[in-house]
């Protein structure tokens, strides 16, 4: 009874409520002064100097005598002010039920959406295109065609379909990717593929991004599909139905 009460706690407390907007207070956080900032630097260093491990920051956590620490790869872990002991996971608000954590690496992870090379994307606009969001997303991802699939429910939006098929995953994904791409209409060919299951007649190979949104994705850090890119800058990873997509989207203008 003790276990299943405690799970119950923790659901809540990872549950996020979707109709906070607004940034809860005890989700600032300020550099920590300079001599601590050394002293836990060169510590943790020393600890996992095999691993390579770099501090990139150190700022005070909404915990007193816990500093919250970024690490390669943008990476966020707390430890107290001598270093002795680390906690890797999600810092959680308890009355907004939002990760603190989360927030963080969206924040450090921003990307700026005009540097996207839009180009380089299947462009479909519907309704009247005033929301904006650009997706990595695989010919052959399961998620990513659910995806599609609520996209296909929304109006007045534009999607920015980057092509980032993983190998290593769906060796095909390349192949139907090019062919898509190189249809008279990409952007029909990629709505009935990824929407209806069609794939287009075989035509002639012709010059094409994918090499180079793939290497774009994975530059960019993502490791998987779909990846959601916001026009101020954050990401999303994975699938979400609607209607939580479409406010997703509409709070990251």
């Amino acid at each position: 009874m003790k276990i299943k009460f405690l799970n119950t706690l923790l659901f809540l407390a990872l549950t996020p409520l979707i109709a906070c907007s607004q940034p809860s207070s005890a989700a600032q956080h300020t550099p920590t002064d300079s001599n601590t900032s050394t002293e836990l630097t060169a510590k943790l260093e020393k600890v996992y100097a095999e691993q390579n491990l770099k501090v990139l920051s150190v700022h005070n956590s909404p915990i007193n005598g816990l500093y919250e620490v970024t690490v390669s790869g943008n990476q966020i872990v707390y430890v107290d002010a001598k270093a002795e002991h680390m906690l890797v996971g999600d810092l959680i608000h308890i009355q907004s039920r939002e990760s603190l954590t989360d927030k963080r690496v969206a924040e450090l992870n921003r990307i700026d959406f005009s540097s996207l090379p839009l180009d380089k994307a299947i462009k479909e606009v519907r309704g009247n295109g005033k929301l904006k969001v650009a997706v990595f997303s695989d010919p052959d991802c399961p998620y990513c065609k659910r995806l599609e699939g609520e996209f296909a429910k929304m109006t007045d939006i534009t999607i920015y379909s980057f092509m980032m098929p993983i190998a290593s995953l769906h060796p095909d994904g390349l192949r139907k990717a090019v062919q898509i791409w190189c249809q008279p209409d990409r952007t029909t060919a990629w709505i009935e593929w990824m929407r209806k299951g069609k794939m287009p007649k075989q035509t002639g190979e012709c010059d094409h991004p994918v090499e180079e949104t793939v290497s774009l994705g994975e530059q960019l850090g993502f490791h998987g599909t779909p990846t959601l890119v916001f026009p101020n800058g954050r990401t999303q990873g994975g699938y979400s139905p609607l209607p939580q997509l479409k406010q997703t989207i509409e709070k990251n203008q």
